[in-house]
């Protein structure tokens, strides 16, 4: 048995997170020391590391609750499931990391770059099929194209310099040792979601959401991590956290 304060610094998590998860029912420890403390079994830890798994893939806690406590959940065929999605993620990643490689050899004197080869990795196109295909049908992508389909290259332009700005001090923040669930990184998590609130209406497990994207695709995460590395990872928390602090369960 472990207590909460163990389980925390093994998985990598808040004492405050494993705290939520117990009182919205996610992750009830299996025991309690004489004084009420929380214990778990090897069990918890199981079921904590498929919630996990499943954060990472950007399933927000309500979801995870419901698969998790189906009847008929499976959990070998959840992992199988899991494998598949992160397997198809690192396919992507390796296009990113083969042109990376390509470019560098012909720098350092190797072939020249096949230039029908040179831009699969950032073929934009397919990211804007994406987009519609995850969110076109939501509010959110309706209110981002209302509100943008009007606006001249000198507002976006200026929109870039702002969110080129706040990374940077994003960066400063992490590499000042700042924790990702103090006051500071989650007013700074804070002031992107409001950012992002001109654009669509962005509650806070939206926001969660979207942090989760920042680690799982590298596209995203390369936004940050060239700035500082780890810095997706931290954002990320300190979403997580900022949540929590709303009271959003995250």
């Amino acid at each position: 048995m472990r207590s909460v304060s163990e389980l925390a610094e093994l998985a990598g998590v808040t004492v405050r997170t494993l705290h939520h998860y117990d009182e919205i029912g996610l992750l009830r420890p299996s025991g309690r020391t004489p004084a009420g403390y929380r214990l778990y079994d090897h069990d918890d830890l199981l079921r904590l590391q498929q919630i996990m798994f499943w954060r990472e893939l950007g399933f927000t806690l309500a979801e995870i609750a419901s698969a998790l406590d189906d009847p008929d959940y499976d959990r070998a065929e959840a992992l199988r499931d899991q494998r598949a999605e992160l397997a198809r993620r690192h396919d992507d990643l390796g296009l990113v990391l083969k042109a990376v490689d390509q470019a560098l050899a012909e720098l350092e004197g190797g072939p020249q770059t096949n230039e029908e080869e040179m831009f699969v990795a950032f073929d934009h196109s397919q990211y804007e099929d994406e987009v519609k295909e995850r969110w076109g049908e939501t509010d959110a992508y309706r209110q981002s194209r209302e509100r943008t389909k009007n606006m001249t290259k000198a507002e976006f332009d200026r929109l870039a310099a702002e969110n080129e700005s706040f990374v940077r001090r994003l960066a400063e923040a992490f590499e000042a040792g700042a924790a990702a669930d103090g006051e500071s990184a989650m007013d700074l998590a804070e002031e992107a979601r409001q950012a992002i609130r001109q654009f669509y209406e962005c509650s806070h497990e939206m926001h969660v959401n979207l942090g989760e994207m920042y680690v799982t695709d590298p596209r995203f995460t390369a936004t940050y991590d060239t700035h500082a590395e780890g810095l997706a990872v931290w954002f990320r928390d300190a979403i997580r956290a900022n949540a929590d602090r709303a009271g959003a369960g995250q």
